[in-house]
């Protein structure tokens, strides 16, 4: 599976550019979050790639759904094992050039199943209005993302992702994934909020 990529690149870049991966939620497609790029750092490169599985009501997801927040667990597998062959080749994020997570909704999912996969590979992770694969059998241990920068919100009025994973996914990332976390929660339904996006560029602006 080859994704499909939309590319912002600053005009001066070299091997160990930074690199943001942006990662949409269902039904959405490599256009939803560029954007966002406007408000992060401008000597970063910023990627933003179409999901691998197709949806009944357009656009796309990572992976096949069991129900909300409950992907397949092999359907998981085989999107993170194409990622990470599009990601480690040399003309798309060198090994050595600080890689970026952020992740939204099933692009949270995403996220987070590829830093369970390798934790090391990535420079830190945003987290938003998702939750944590917990039973597609990736490795989940305490101290599973030990040091890794996290910047991990959720909405208080978000009613899409079942609230026992919400609450499963705060009290992992906070208690036993051993991530130097930034945990926020805001008055928000299931959305990114211009609030938030200023904490995520201040976030960055500290990396």
């Amino acid at each position: 599976m080859e994704p499909i990529v939309v590319w912002r690149r600053p005009a001066k870049r070299g091997s160990r550019t930074p690199l943001v991966v942006f990662l949409h939620g269902r039904g959405a497609d490599e256009y939803d979050l560029i954007e966002i790029e406007n408000v992060l750092p401008k000597s970063f490169a910023y990627a933003s790639v179409r999901g691998f599985v197709e949806t009944a009501g357009g656009g796309y997801t990572w992976f096949e759904n069991r129900g909300p927040a409950r992907p397949s667990a092999s359907s998981v597998r085989d999107s993170v094992r194409a990622f990470r062959i599009w990601l480690d080749r040399a003309d798309v994020a060198p090994l050595g050039a600080p890689c970026y997570l952020f992740g939204f909704s099933a692009g949270m999912m995403m996220a987070g199943a590829l830093l369970c996969d390798d934790p090391a590979r990535f420079a830190g992770a945003v987290l938003l209005s998702g939750a944590l694969a917990f039973d597609a059998g990736l490795p989940m241990g305490a101290g599973r993302f030990a040091n890794v920068p996290i910047f991990y919100a959720h909405g208080s009025r978000d009613d899409m992702i079942p609230r026992d994973l919400a609450v499963r996914t705060a009290r992992y990332l906070n208690d036993e994934s051993g991530a130097d976390l930034t945990l926020r929660s805001y008055e928000h339904a299931h959305e990114i909020s211009h609030r938030e996006l200023t904490d995520i560029a201040t976030w960055f602006g500290e990396r």
